[in-house]
């Protein structure tokens, strides 16, 4: 049996390779509305880099968690690593040559989406080796409450993602502006130094694991984790799971739904905070970061104090949630301060911190343990669809009117709570199909 120092070592580092990966991208998301406007590129175009990125997430990530079981662990950590990093220097390699003139921005930003390309399709291998990595280290008792603390590696990322990129910004080096591609390169150099201590720190493995990978959801501003995954990499079910078995449905549909409000709203946020306080493209940062900043903050909050303290059922969670981002979302939409965005934004945040759990809990509670598993995975590929078309209706939507998409996504939730008010329950029994 491996040494309990010895795991916690191994815990830290895997704790800080989800951290990782989840800072660098949301610090790159929070800095693309700014760059985008400055190479003078449309929003559209921004929001689609990260829409490509997420679907080669979502199709490749259940990938990956089978090659963890079948290649090891470590193989697929160094590969999501490497695509990591070969994919945020190639960003920043793009997006400064857009800033110092050398391409056009339109060129830079078509370059740019195939660096992200390499991101969705290999970056996508790390997080699910990691958690698989944690299930196989722990014993089962243990499982659960240690693969949800690595899981909150993902949200303290969007916090710190935001929070770090105005430092980023950097000047000229050699006789090239680096600007604001300079949170690509902080990234590359992270992953690059992530990878070099995972490769030296991490035994090799192959062959046959007891434990399985998960497919982790996209990382992305707005995409706090649900422990899905975590379900998913604990169960040990083999019943199939329908998305429209009725016992489930009604969750996965108010997980869809609120989860394309919440990346239709996330995504268009830089270009709000820009046009709401008309600042040039380079000024933006610090208060894009702390619009975000406050949204992730309250996410978090309402997670890990407010979900524990008040021990609401998933009906509750969700219906609260759903009034909440309702409220918020319309509010955002119609701010014109600072102040007012970052309040708003904060509270549609919480409202999705609740539903997120509260569907996934229910969604878990509808079924028996034998399909544990698969309802796990529905709910995680739900997760990951909503930053796949969300972000590029969003920001299509603002193109139409700077309002649109946030009251959009506030009679969405309005109207599923509704639904949700009349045909959601409590629980149910693993049998019943009503």
């Amino acid at each position: 049996m491996t040494p309990r120092p010895a795991i916690s070592r191994e815990f830290a580092l895997l704790f800080a390779v989800m951290l990782t990966i989840a800072a660098g991208n949301t610090a790159l998301q929070s800095v693309l509305p700014a760059l985008g406007r400055s190479l003078g590129v449309a929003d559209s175009a921004v929001a689609a880099c990260f829409s490509v990125s997420a679907l080669l997430w979502v199709i490749a990530a259940p990938i990956w968690a089978r090659r963890s079981d079948l290649h090891g662990r470590r193989a697929m950590i160094l590969t999501g690593l490497g695509g990591y990093a070969v994919s945020l220097g190639t960003c920043g390699l793009f997006l400064a040559a857009g800033i110092n003139g050398w391409i056009a921005g339109s060129t830079a930003f078509a370059l740019f989406i195939l660096g992200r390309l390499v991101y969705g399709a290999f970056g996508s291998a790390a997080p699910p080796a990691v958690q698989a990595l944690v299930a196989d280290k722990t014993a089962h008792d243990e499982r659960t409450r240690a693969l949800t603390l690595l899981a909150s590696a993902t949200g303290l990322g969007t916090i710190m993602g935001p929070a770090i990129a105005p430092f980023l910004k950097m000047g000229s080096l050699g006789g090239i502006e680096i600007g604001l591609a300079g949170p690509a390169f902080f990234a590359c150099a992270l992953g690059i130094a992530m990878w070099i201590a995972v490769r030296g720190t991490l035994r090799r493995d192959s062959g046959y694991h007891e434990g399985h990978g998960a497919a982790a959801s996209y990382p992305s501003i707005g995409g706090q984790s649900t422990g899905a995954s975590v379900v998913a990499a604990t169960a040990e079910g083999i019943e199939p799971v329908s998305v429209r078995d009725p016992r489930v449905r009604p969750w996965l549909s108010i997980g869809l739904v609120s989860g394309h409000a919440q990346a239709m709203t996330g995504q268009a946020i830089g270009f709000l905070v820009i046009d709401r306080l008309h600042l040039p493209p380079a000024q933006a940062l610090e208060p894009t970061g702390l619009v975000l900043m406050m949204g992730a903050g309250a996410a978090l909050l309402v997670q890990w104090g407010l979900i524990p303290l008040f021990g609401l059922t998933p009906r509750r969670l969700v219906l609260t949630g759903l009034a909440l981002a309702a409220a918020g979302t319309v509010l955002t939409g119609l701010a014109t301060s600072l102040y007012s965005i970052a309040v708003a934004y904060a509270l549609a945040s919480m409202g999705f911190g609740f539903a997120r759990p509260g569907y996934t809990a229910g969604a878990s509670l509808a079924v028996g343990p034998a399909a544990q598993g698969s309802v796990a995975g529905k709910v995680t590929s739900i997760n990951g669809a909503s930053f796949v078309l969300g972000p590029s209706i969003g920001v299509g939507l603002y193109e139409v009117g700077h309002p649109i998409p946030y009251i959009a996504a506030g009679l969405a939730c309005l109207l599923t709570f509704a639904i949700g008010w009349a045909r959601l329950r409590d629980s149910f029994s693993p049998g019943d199909a009503s």
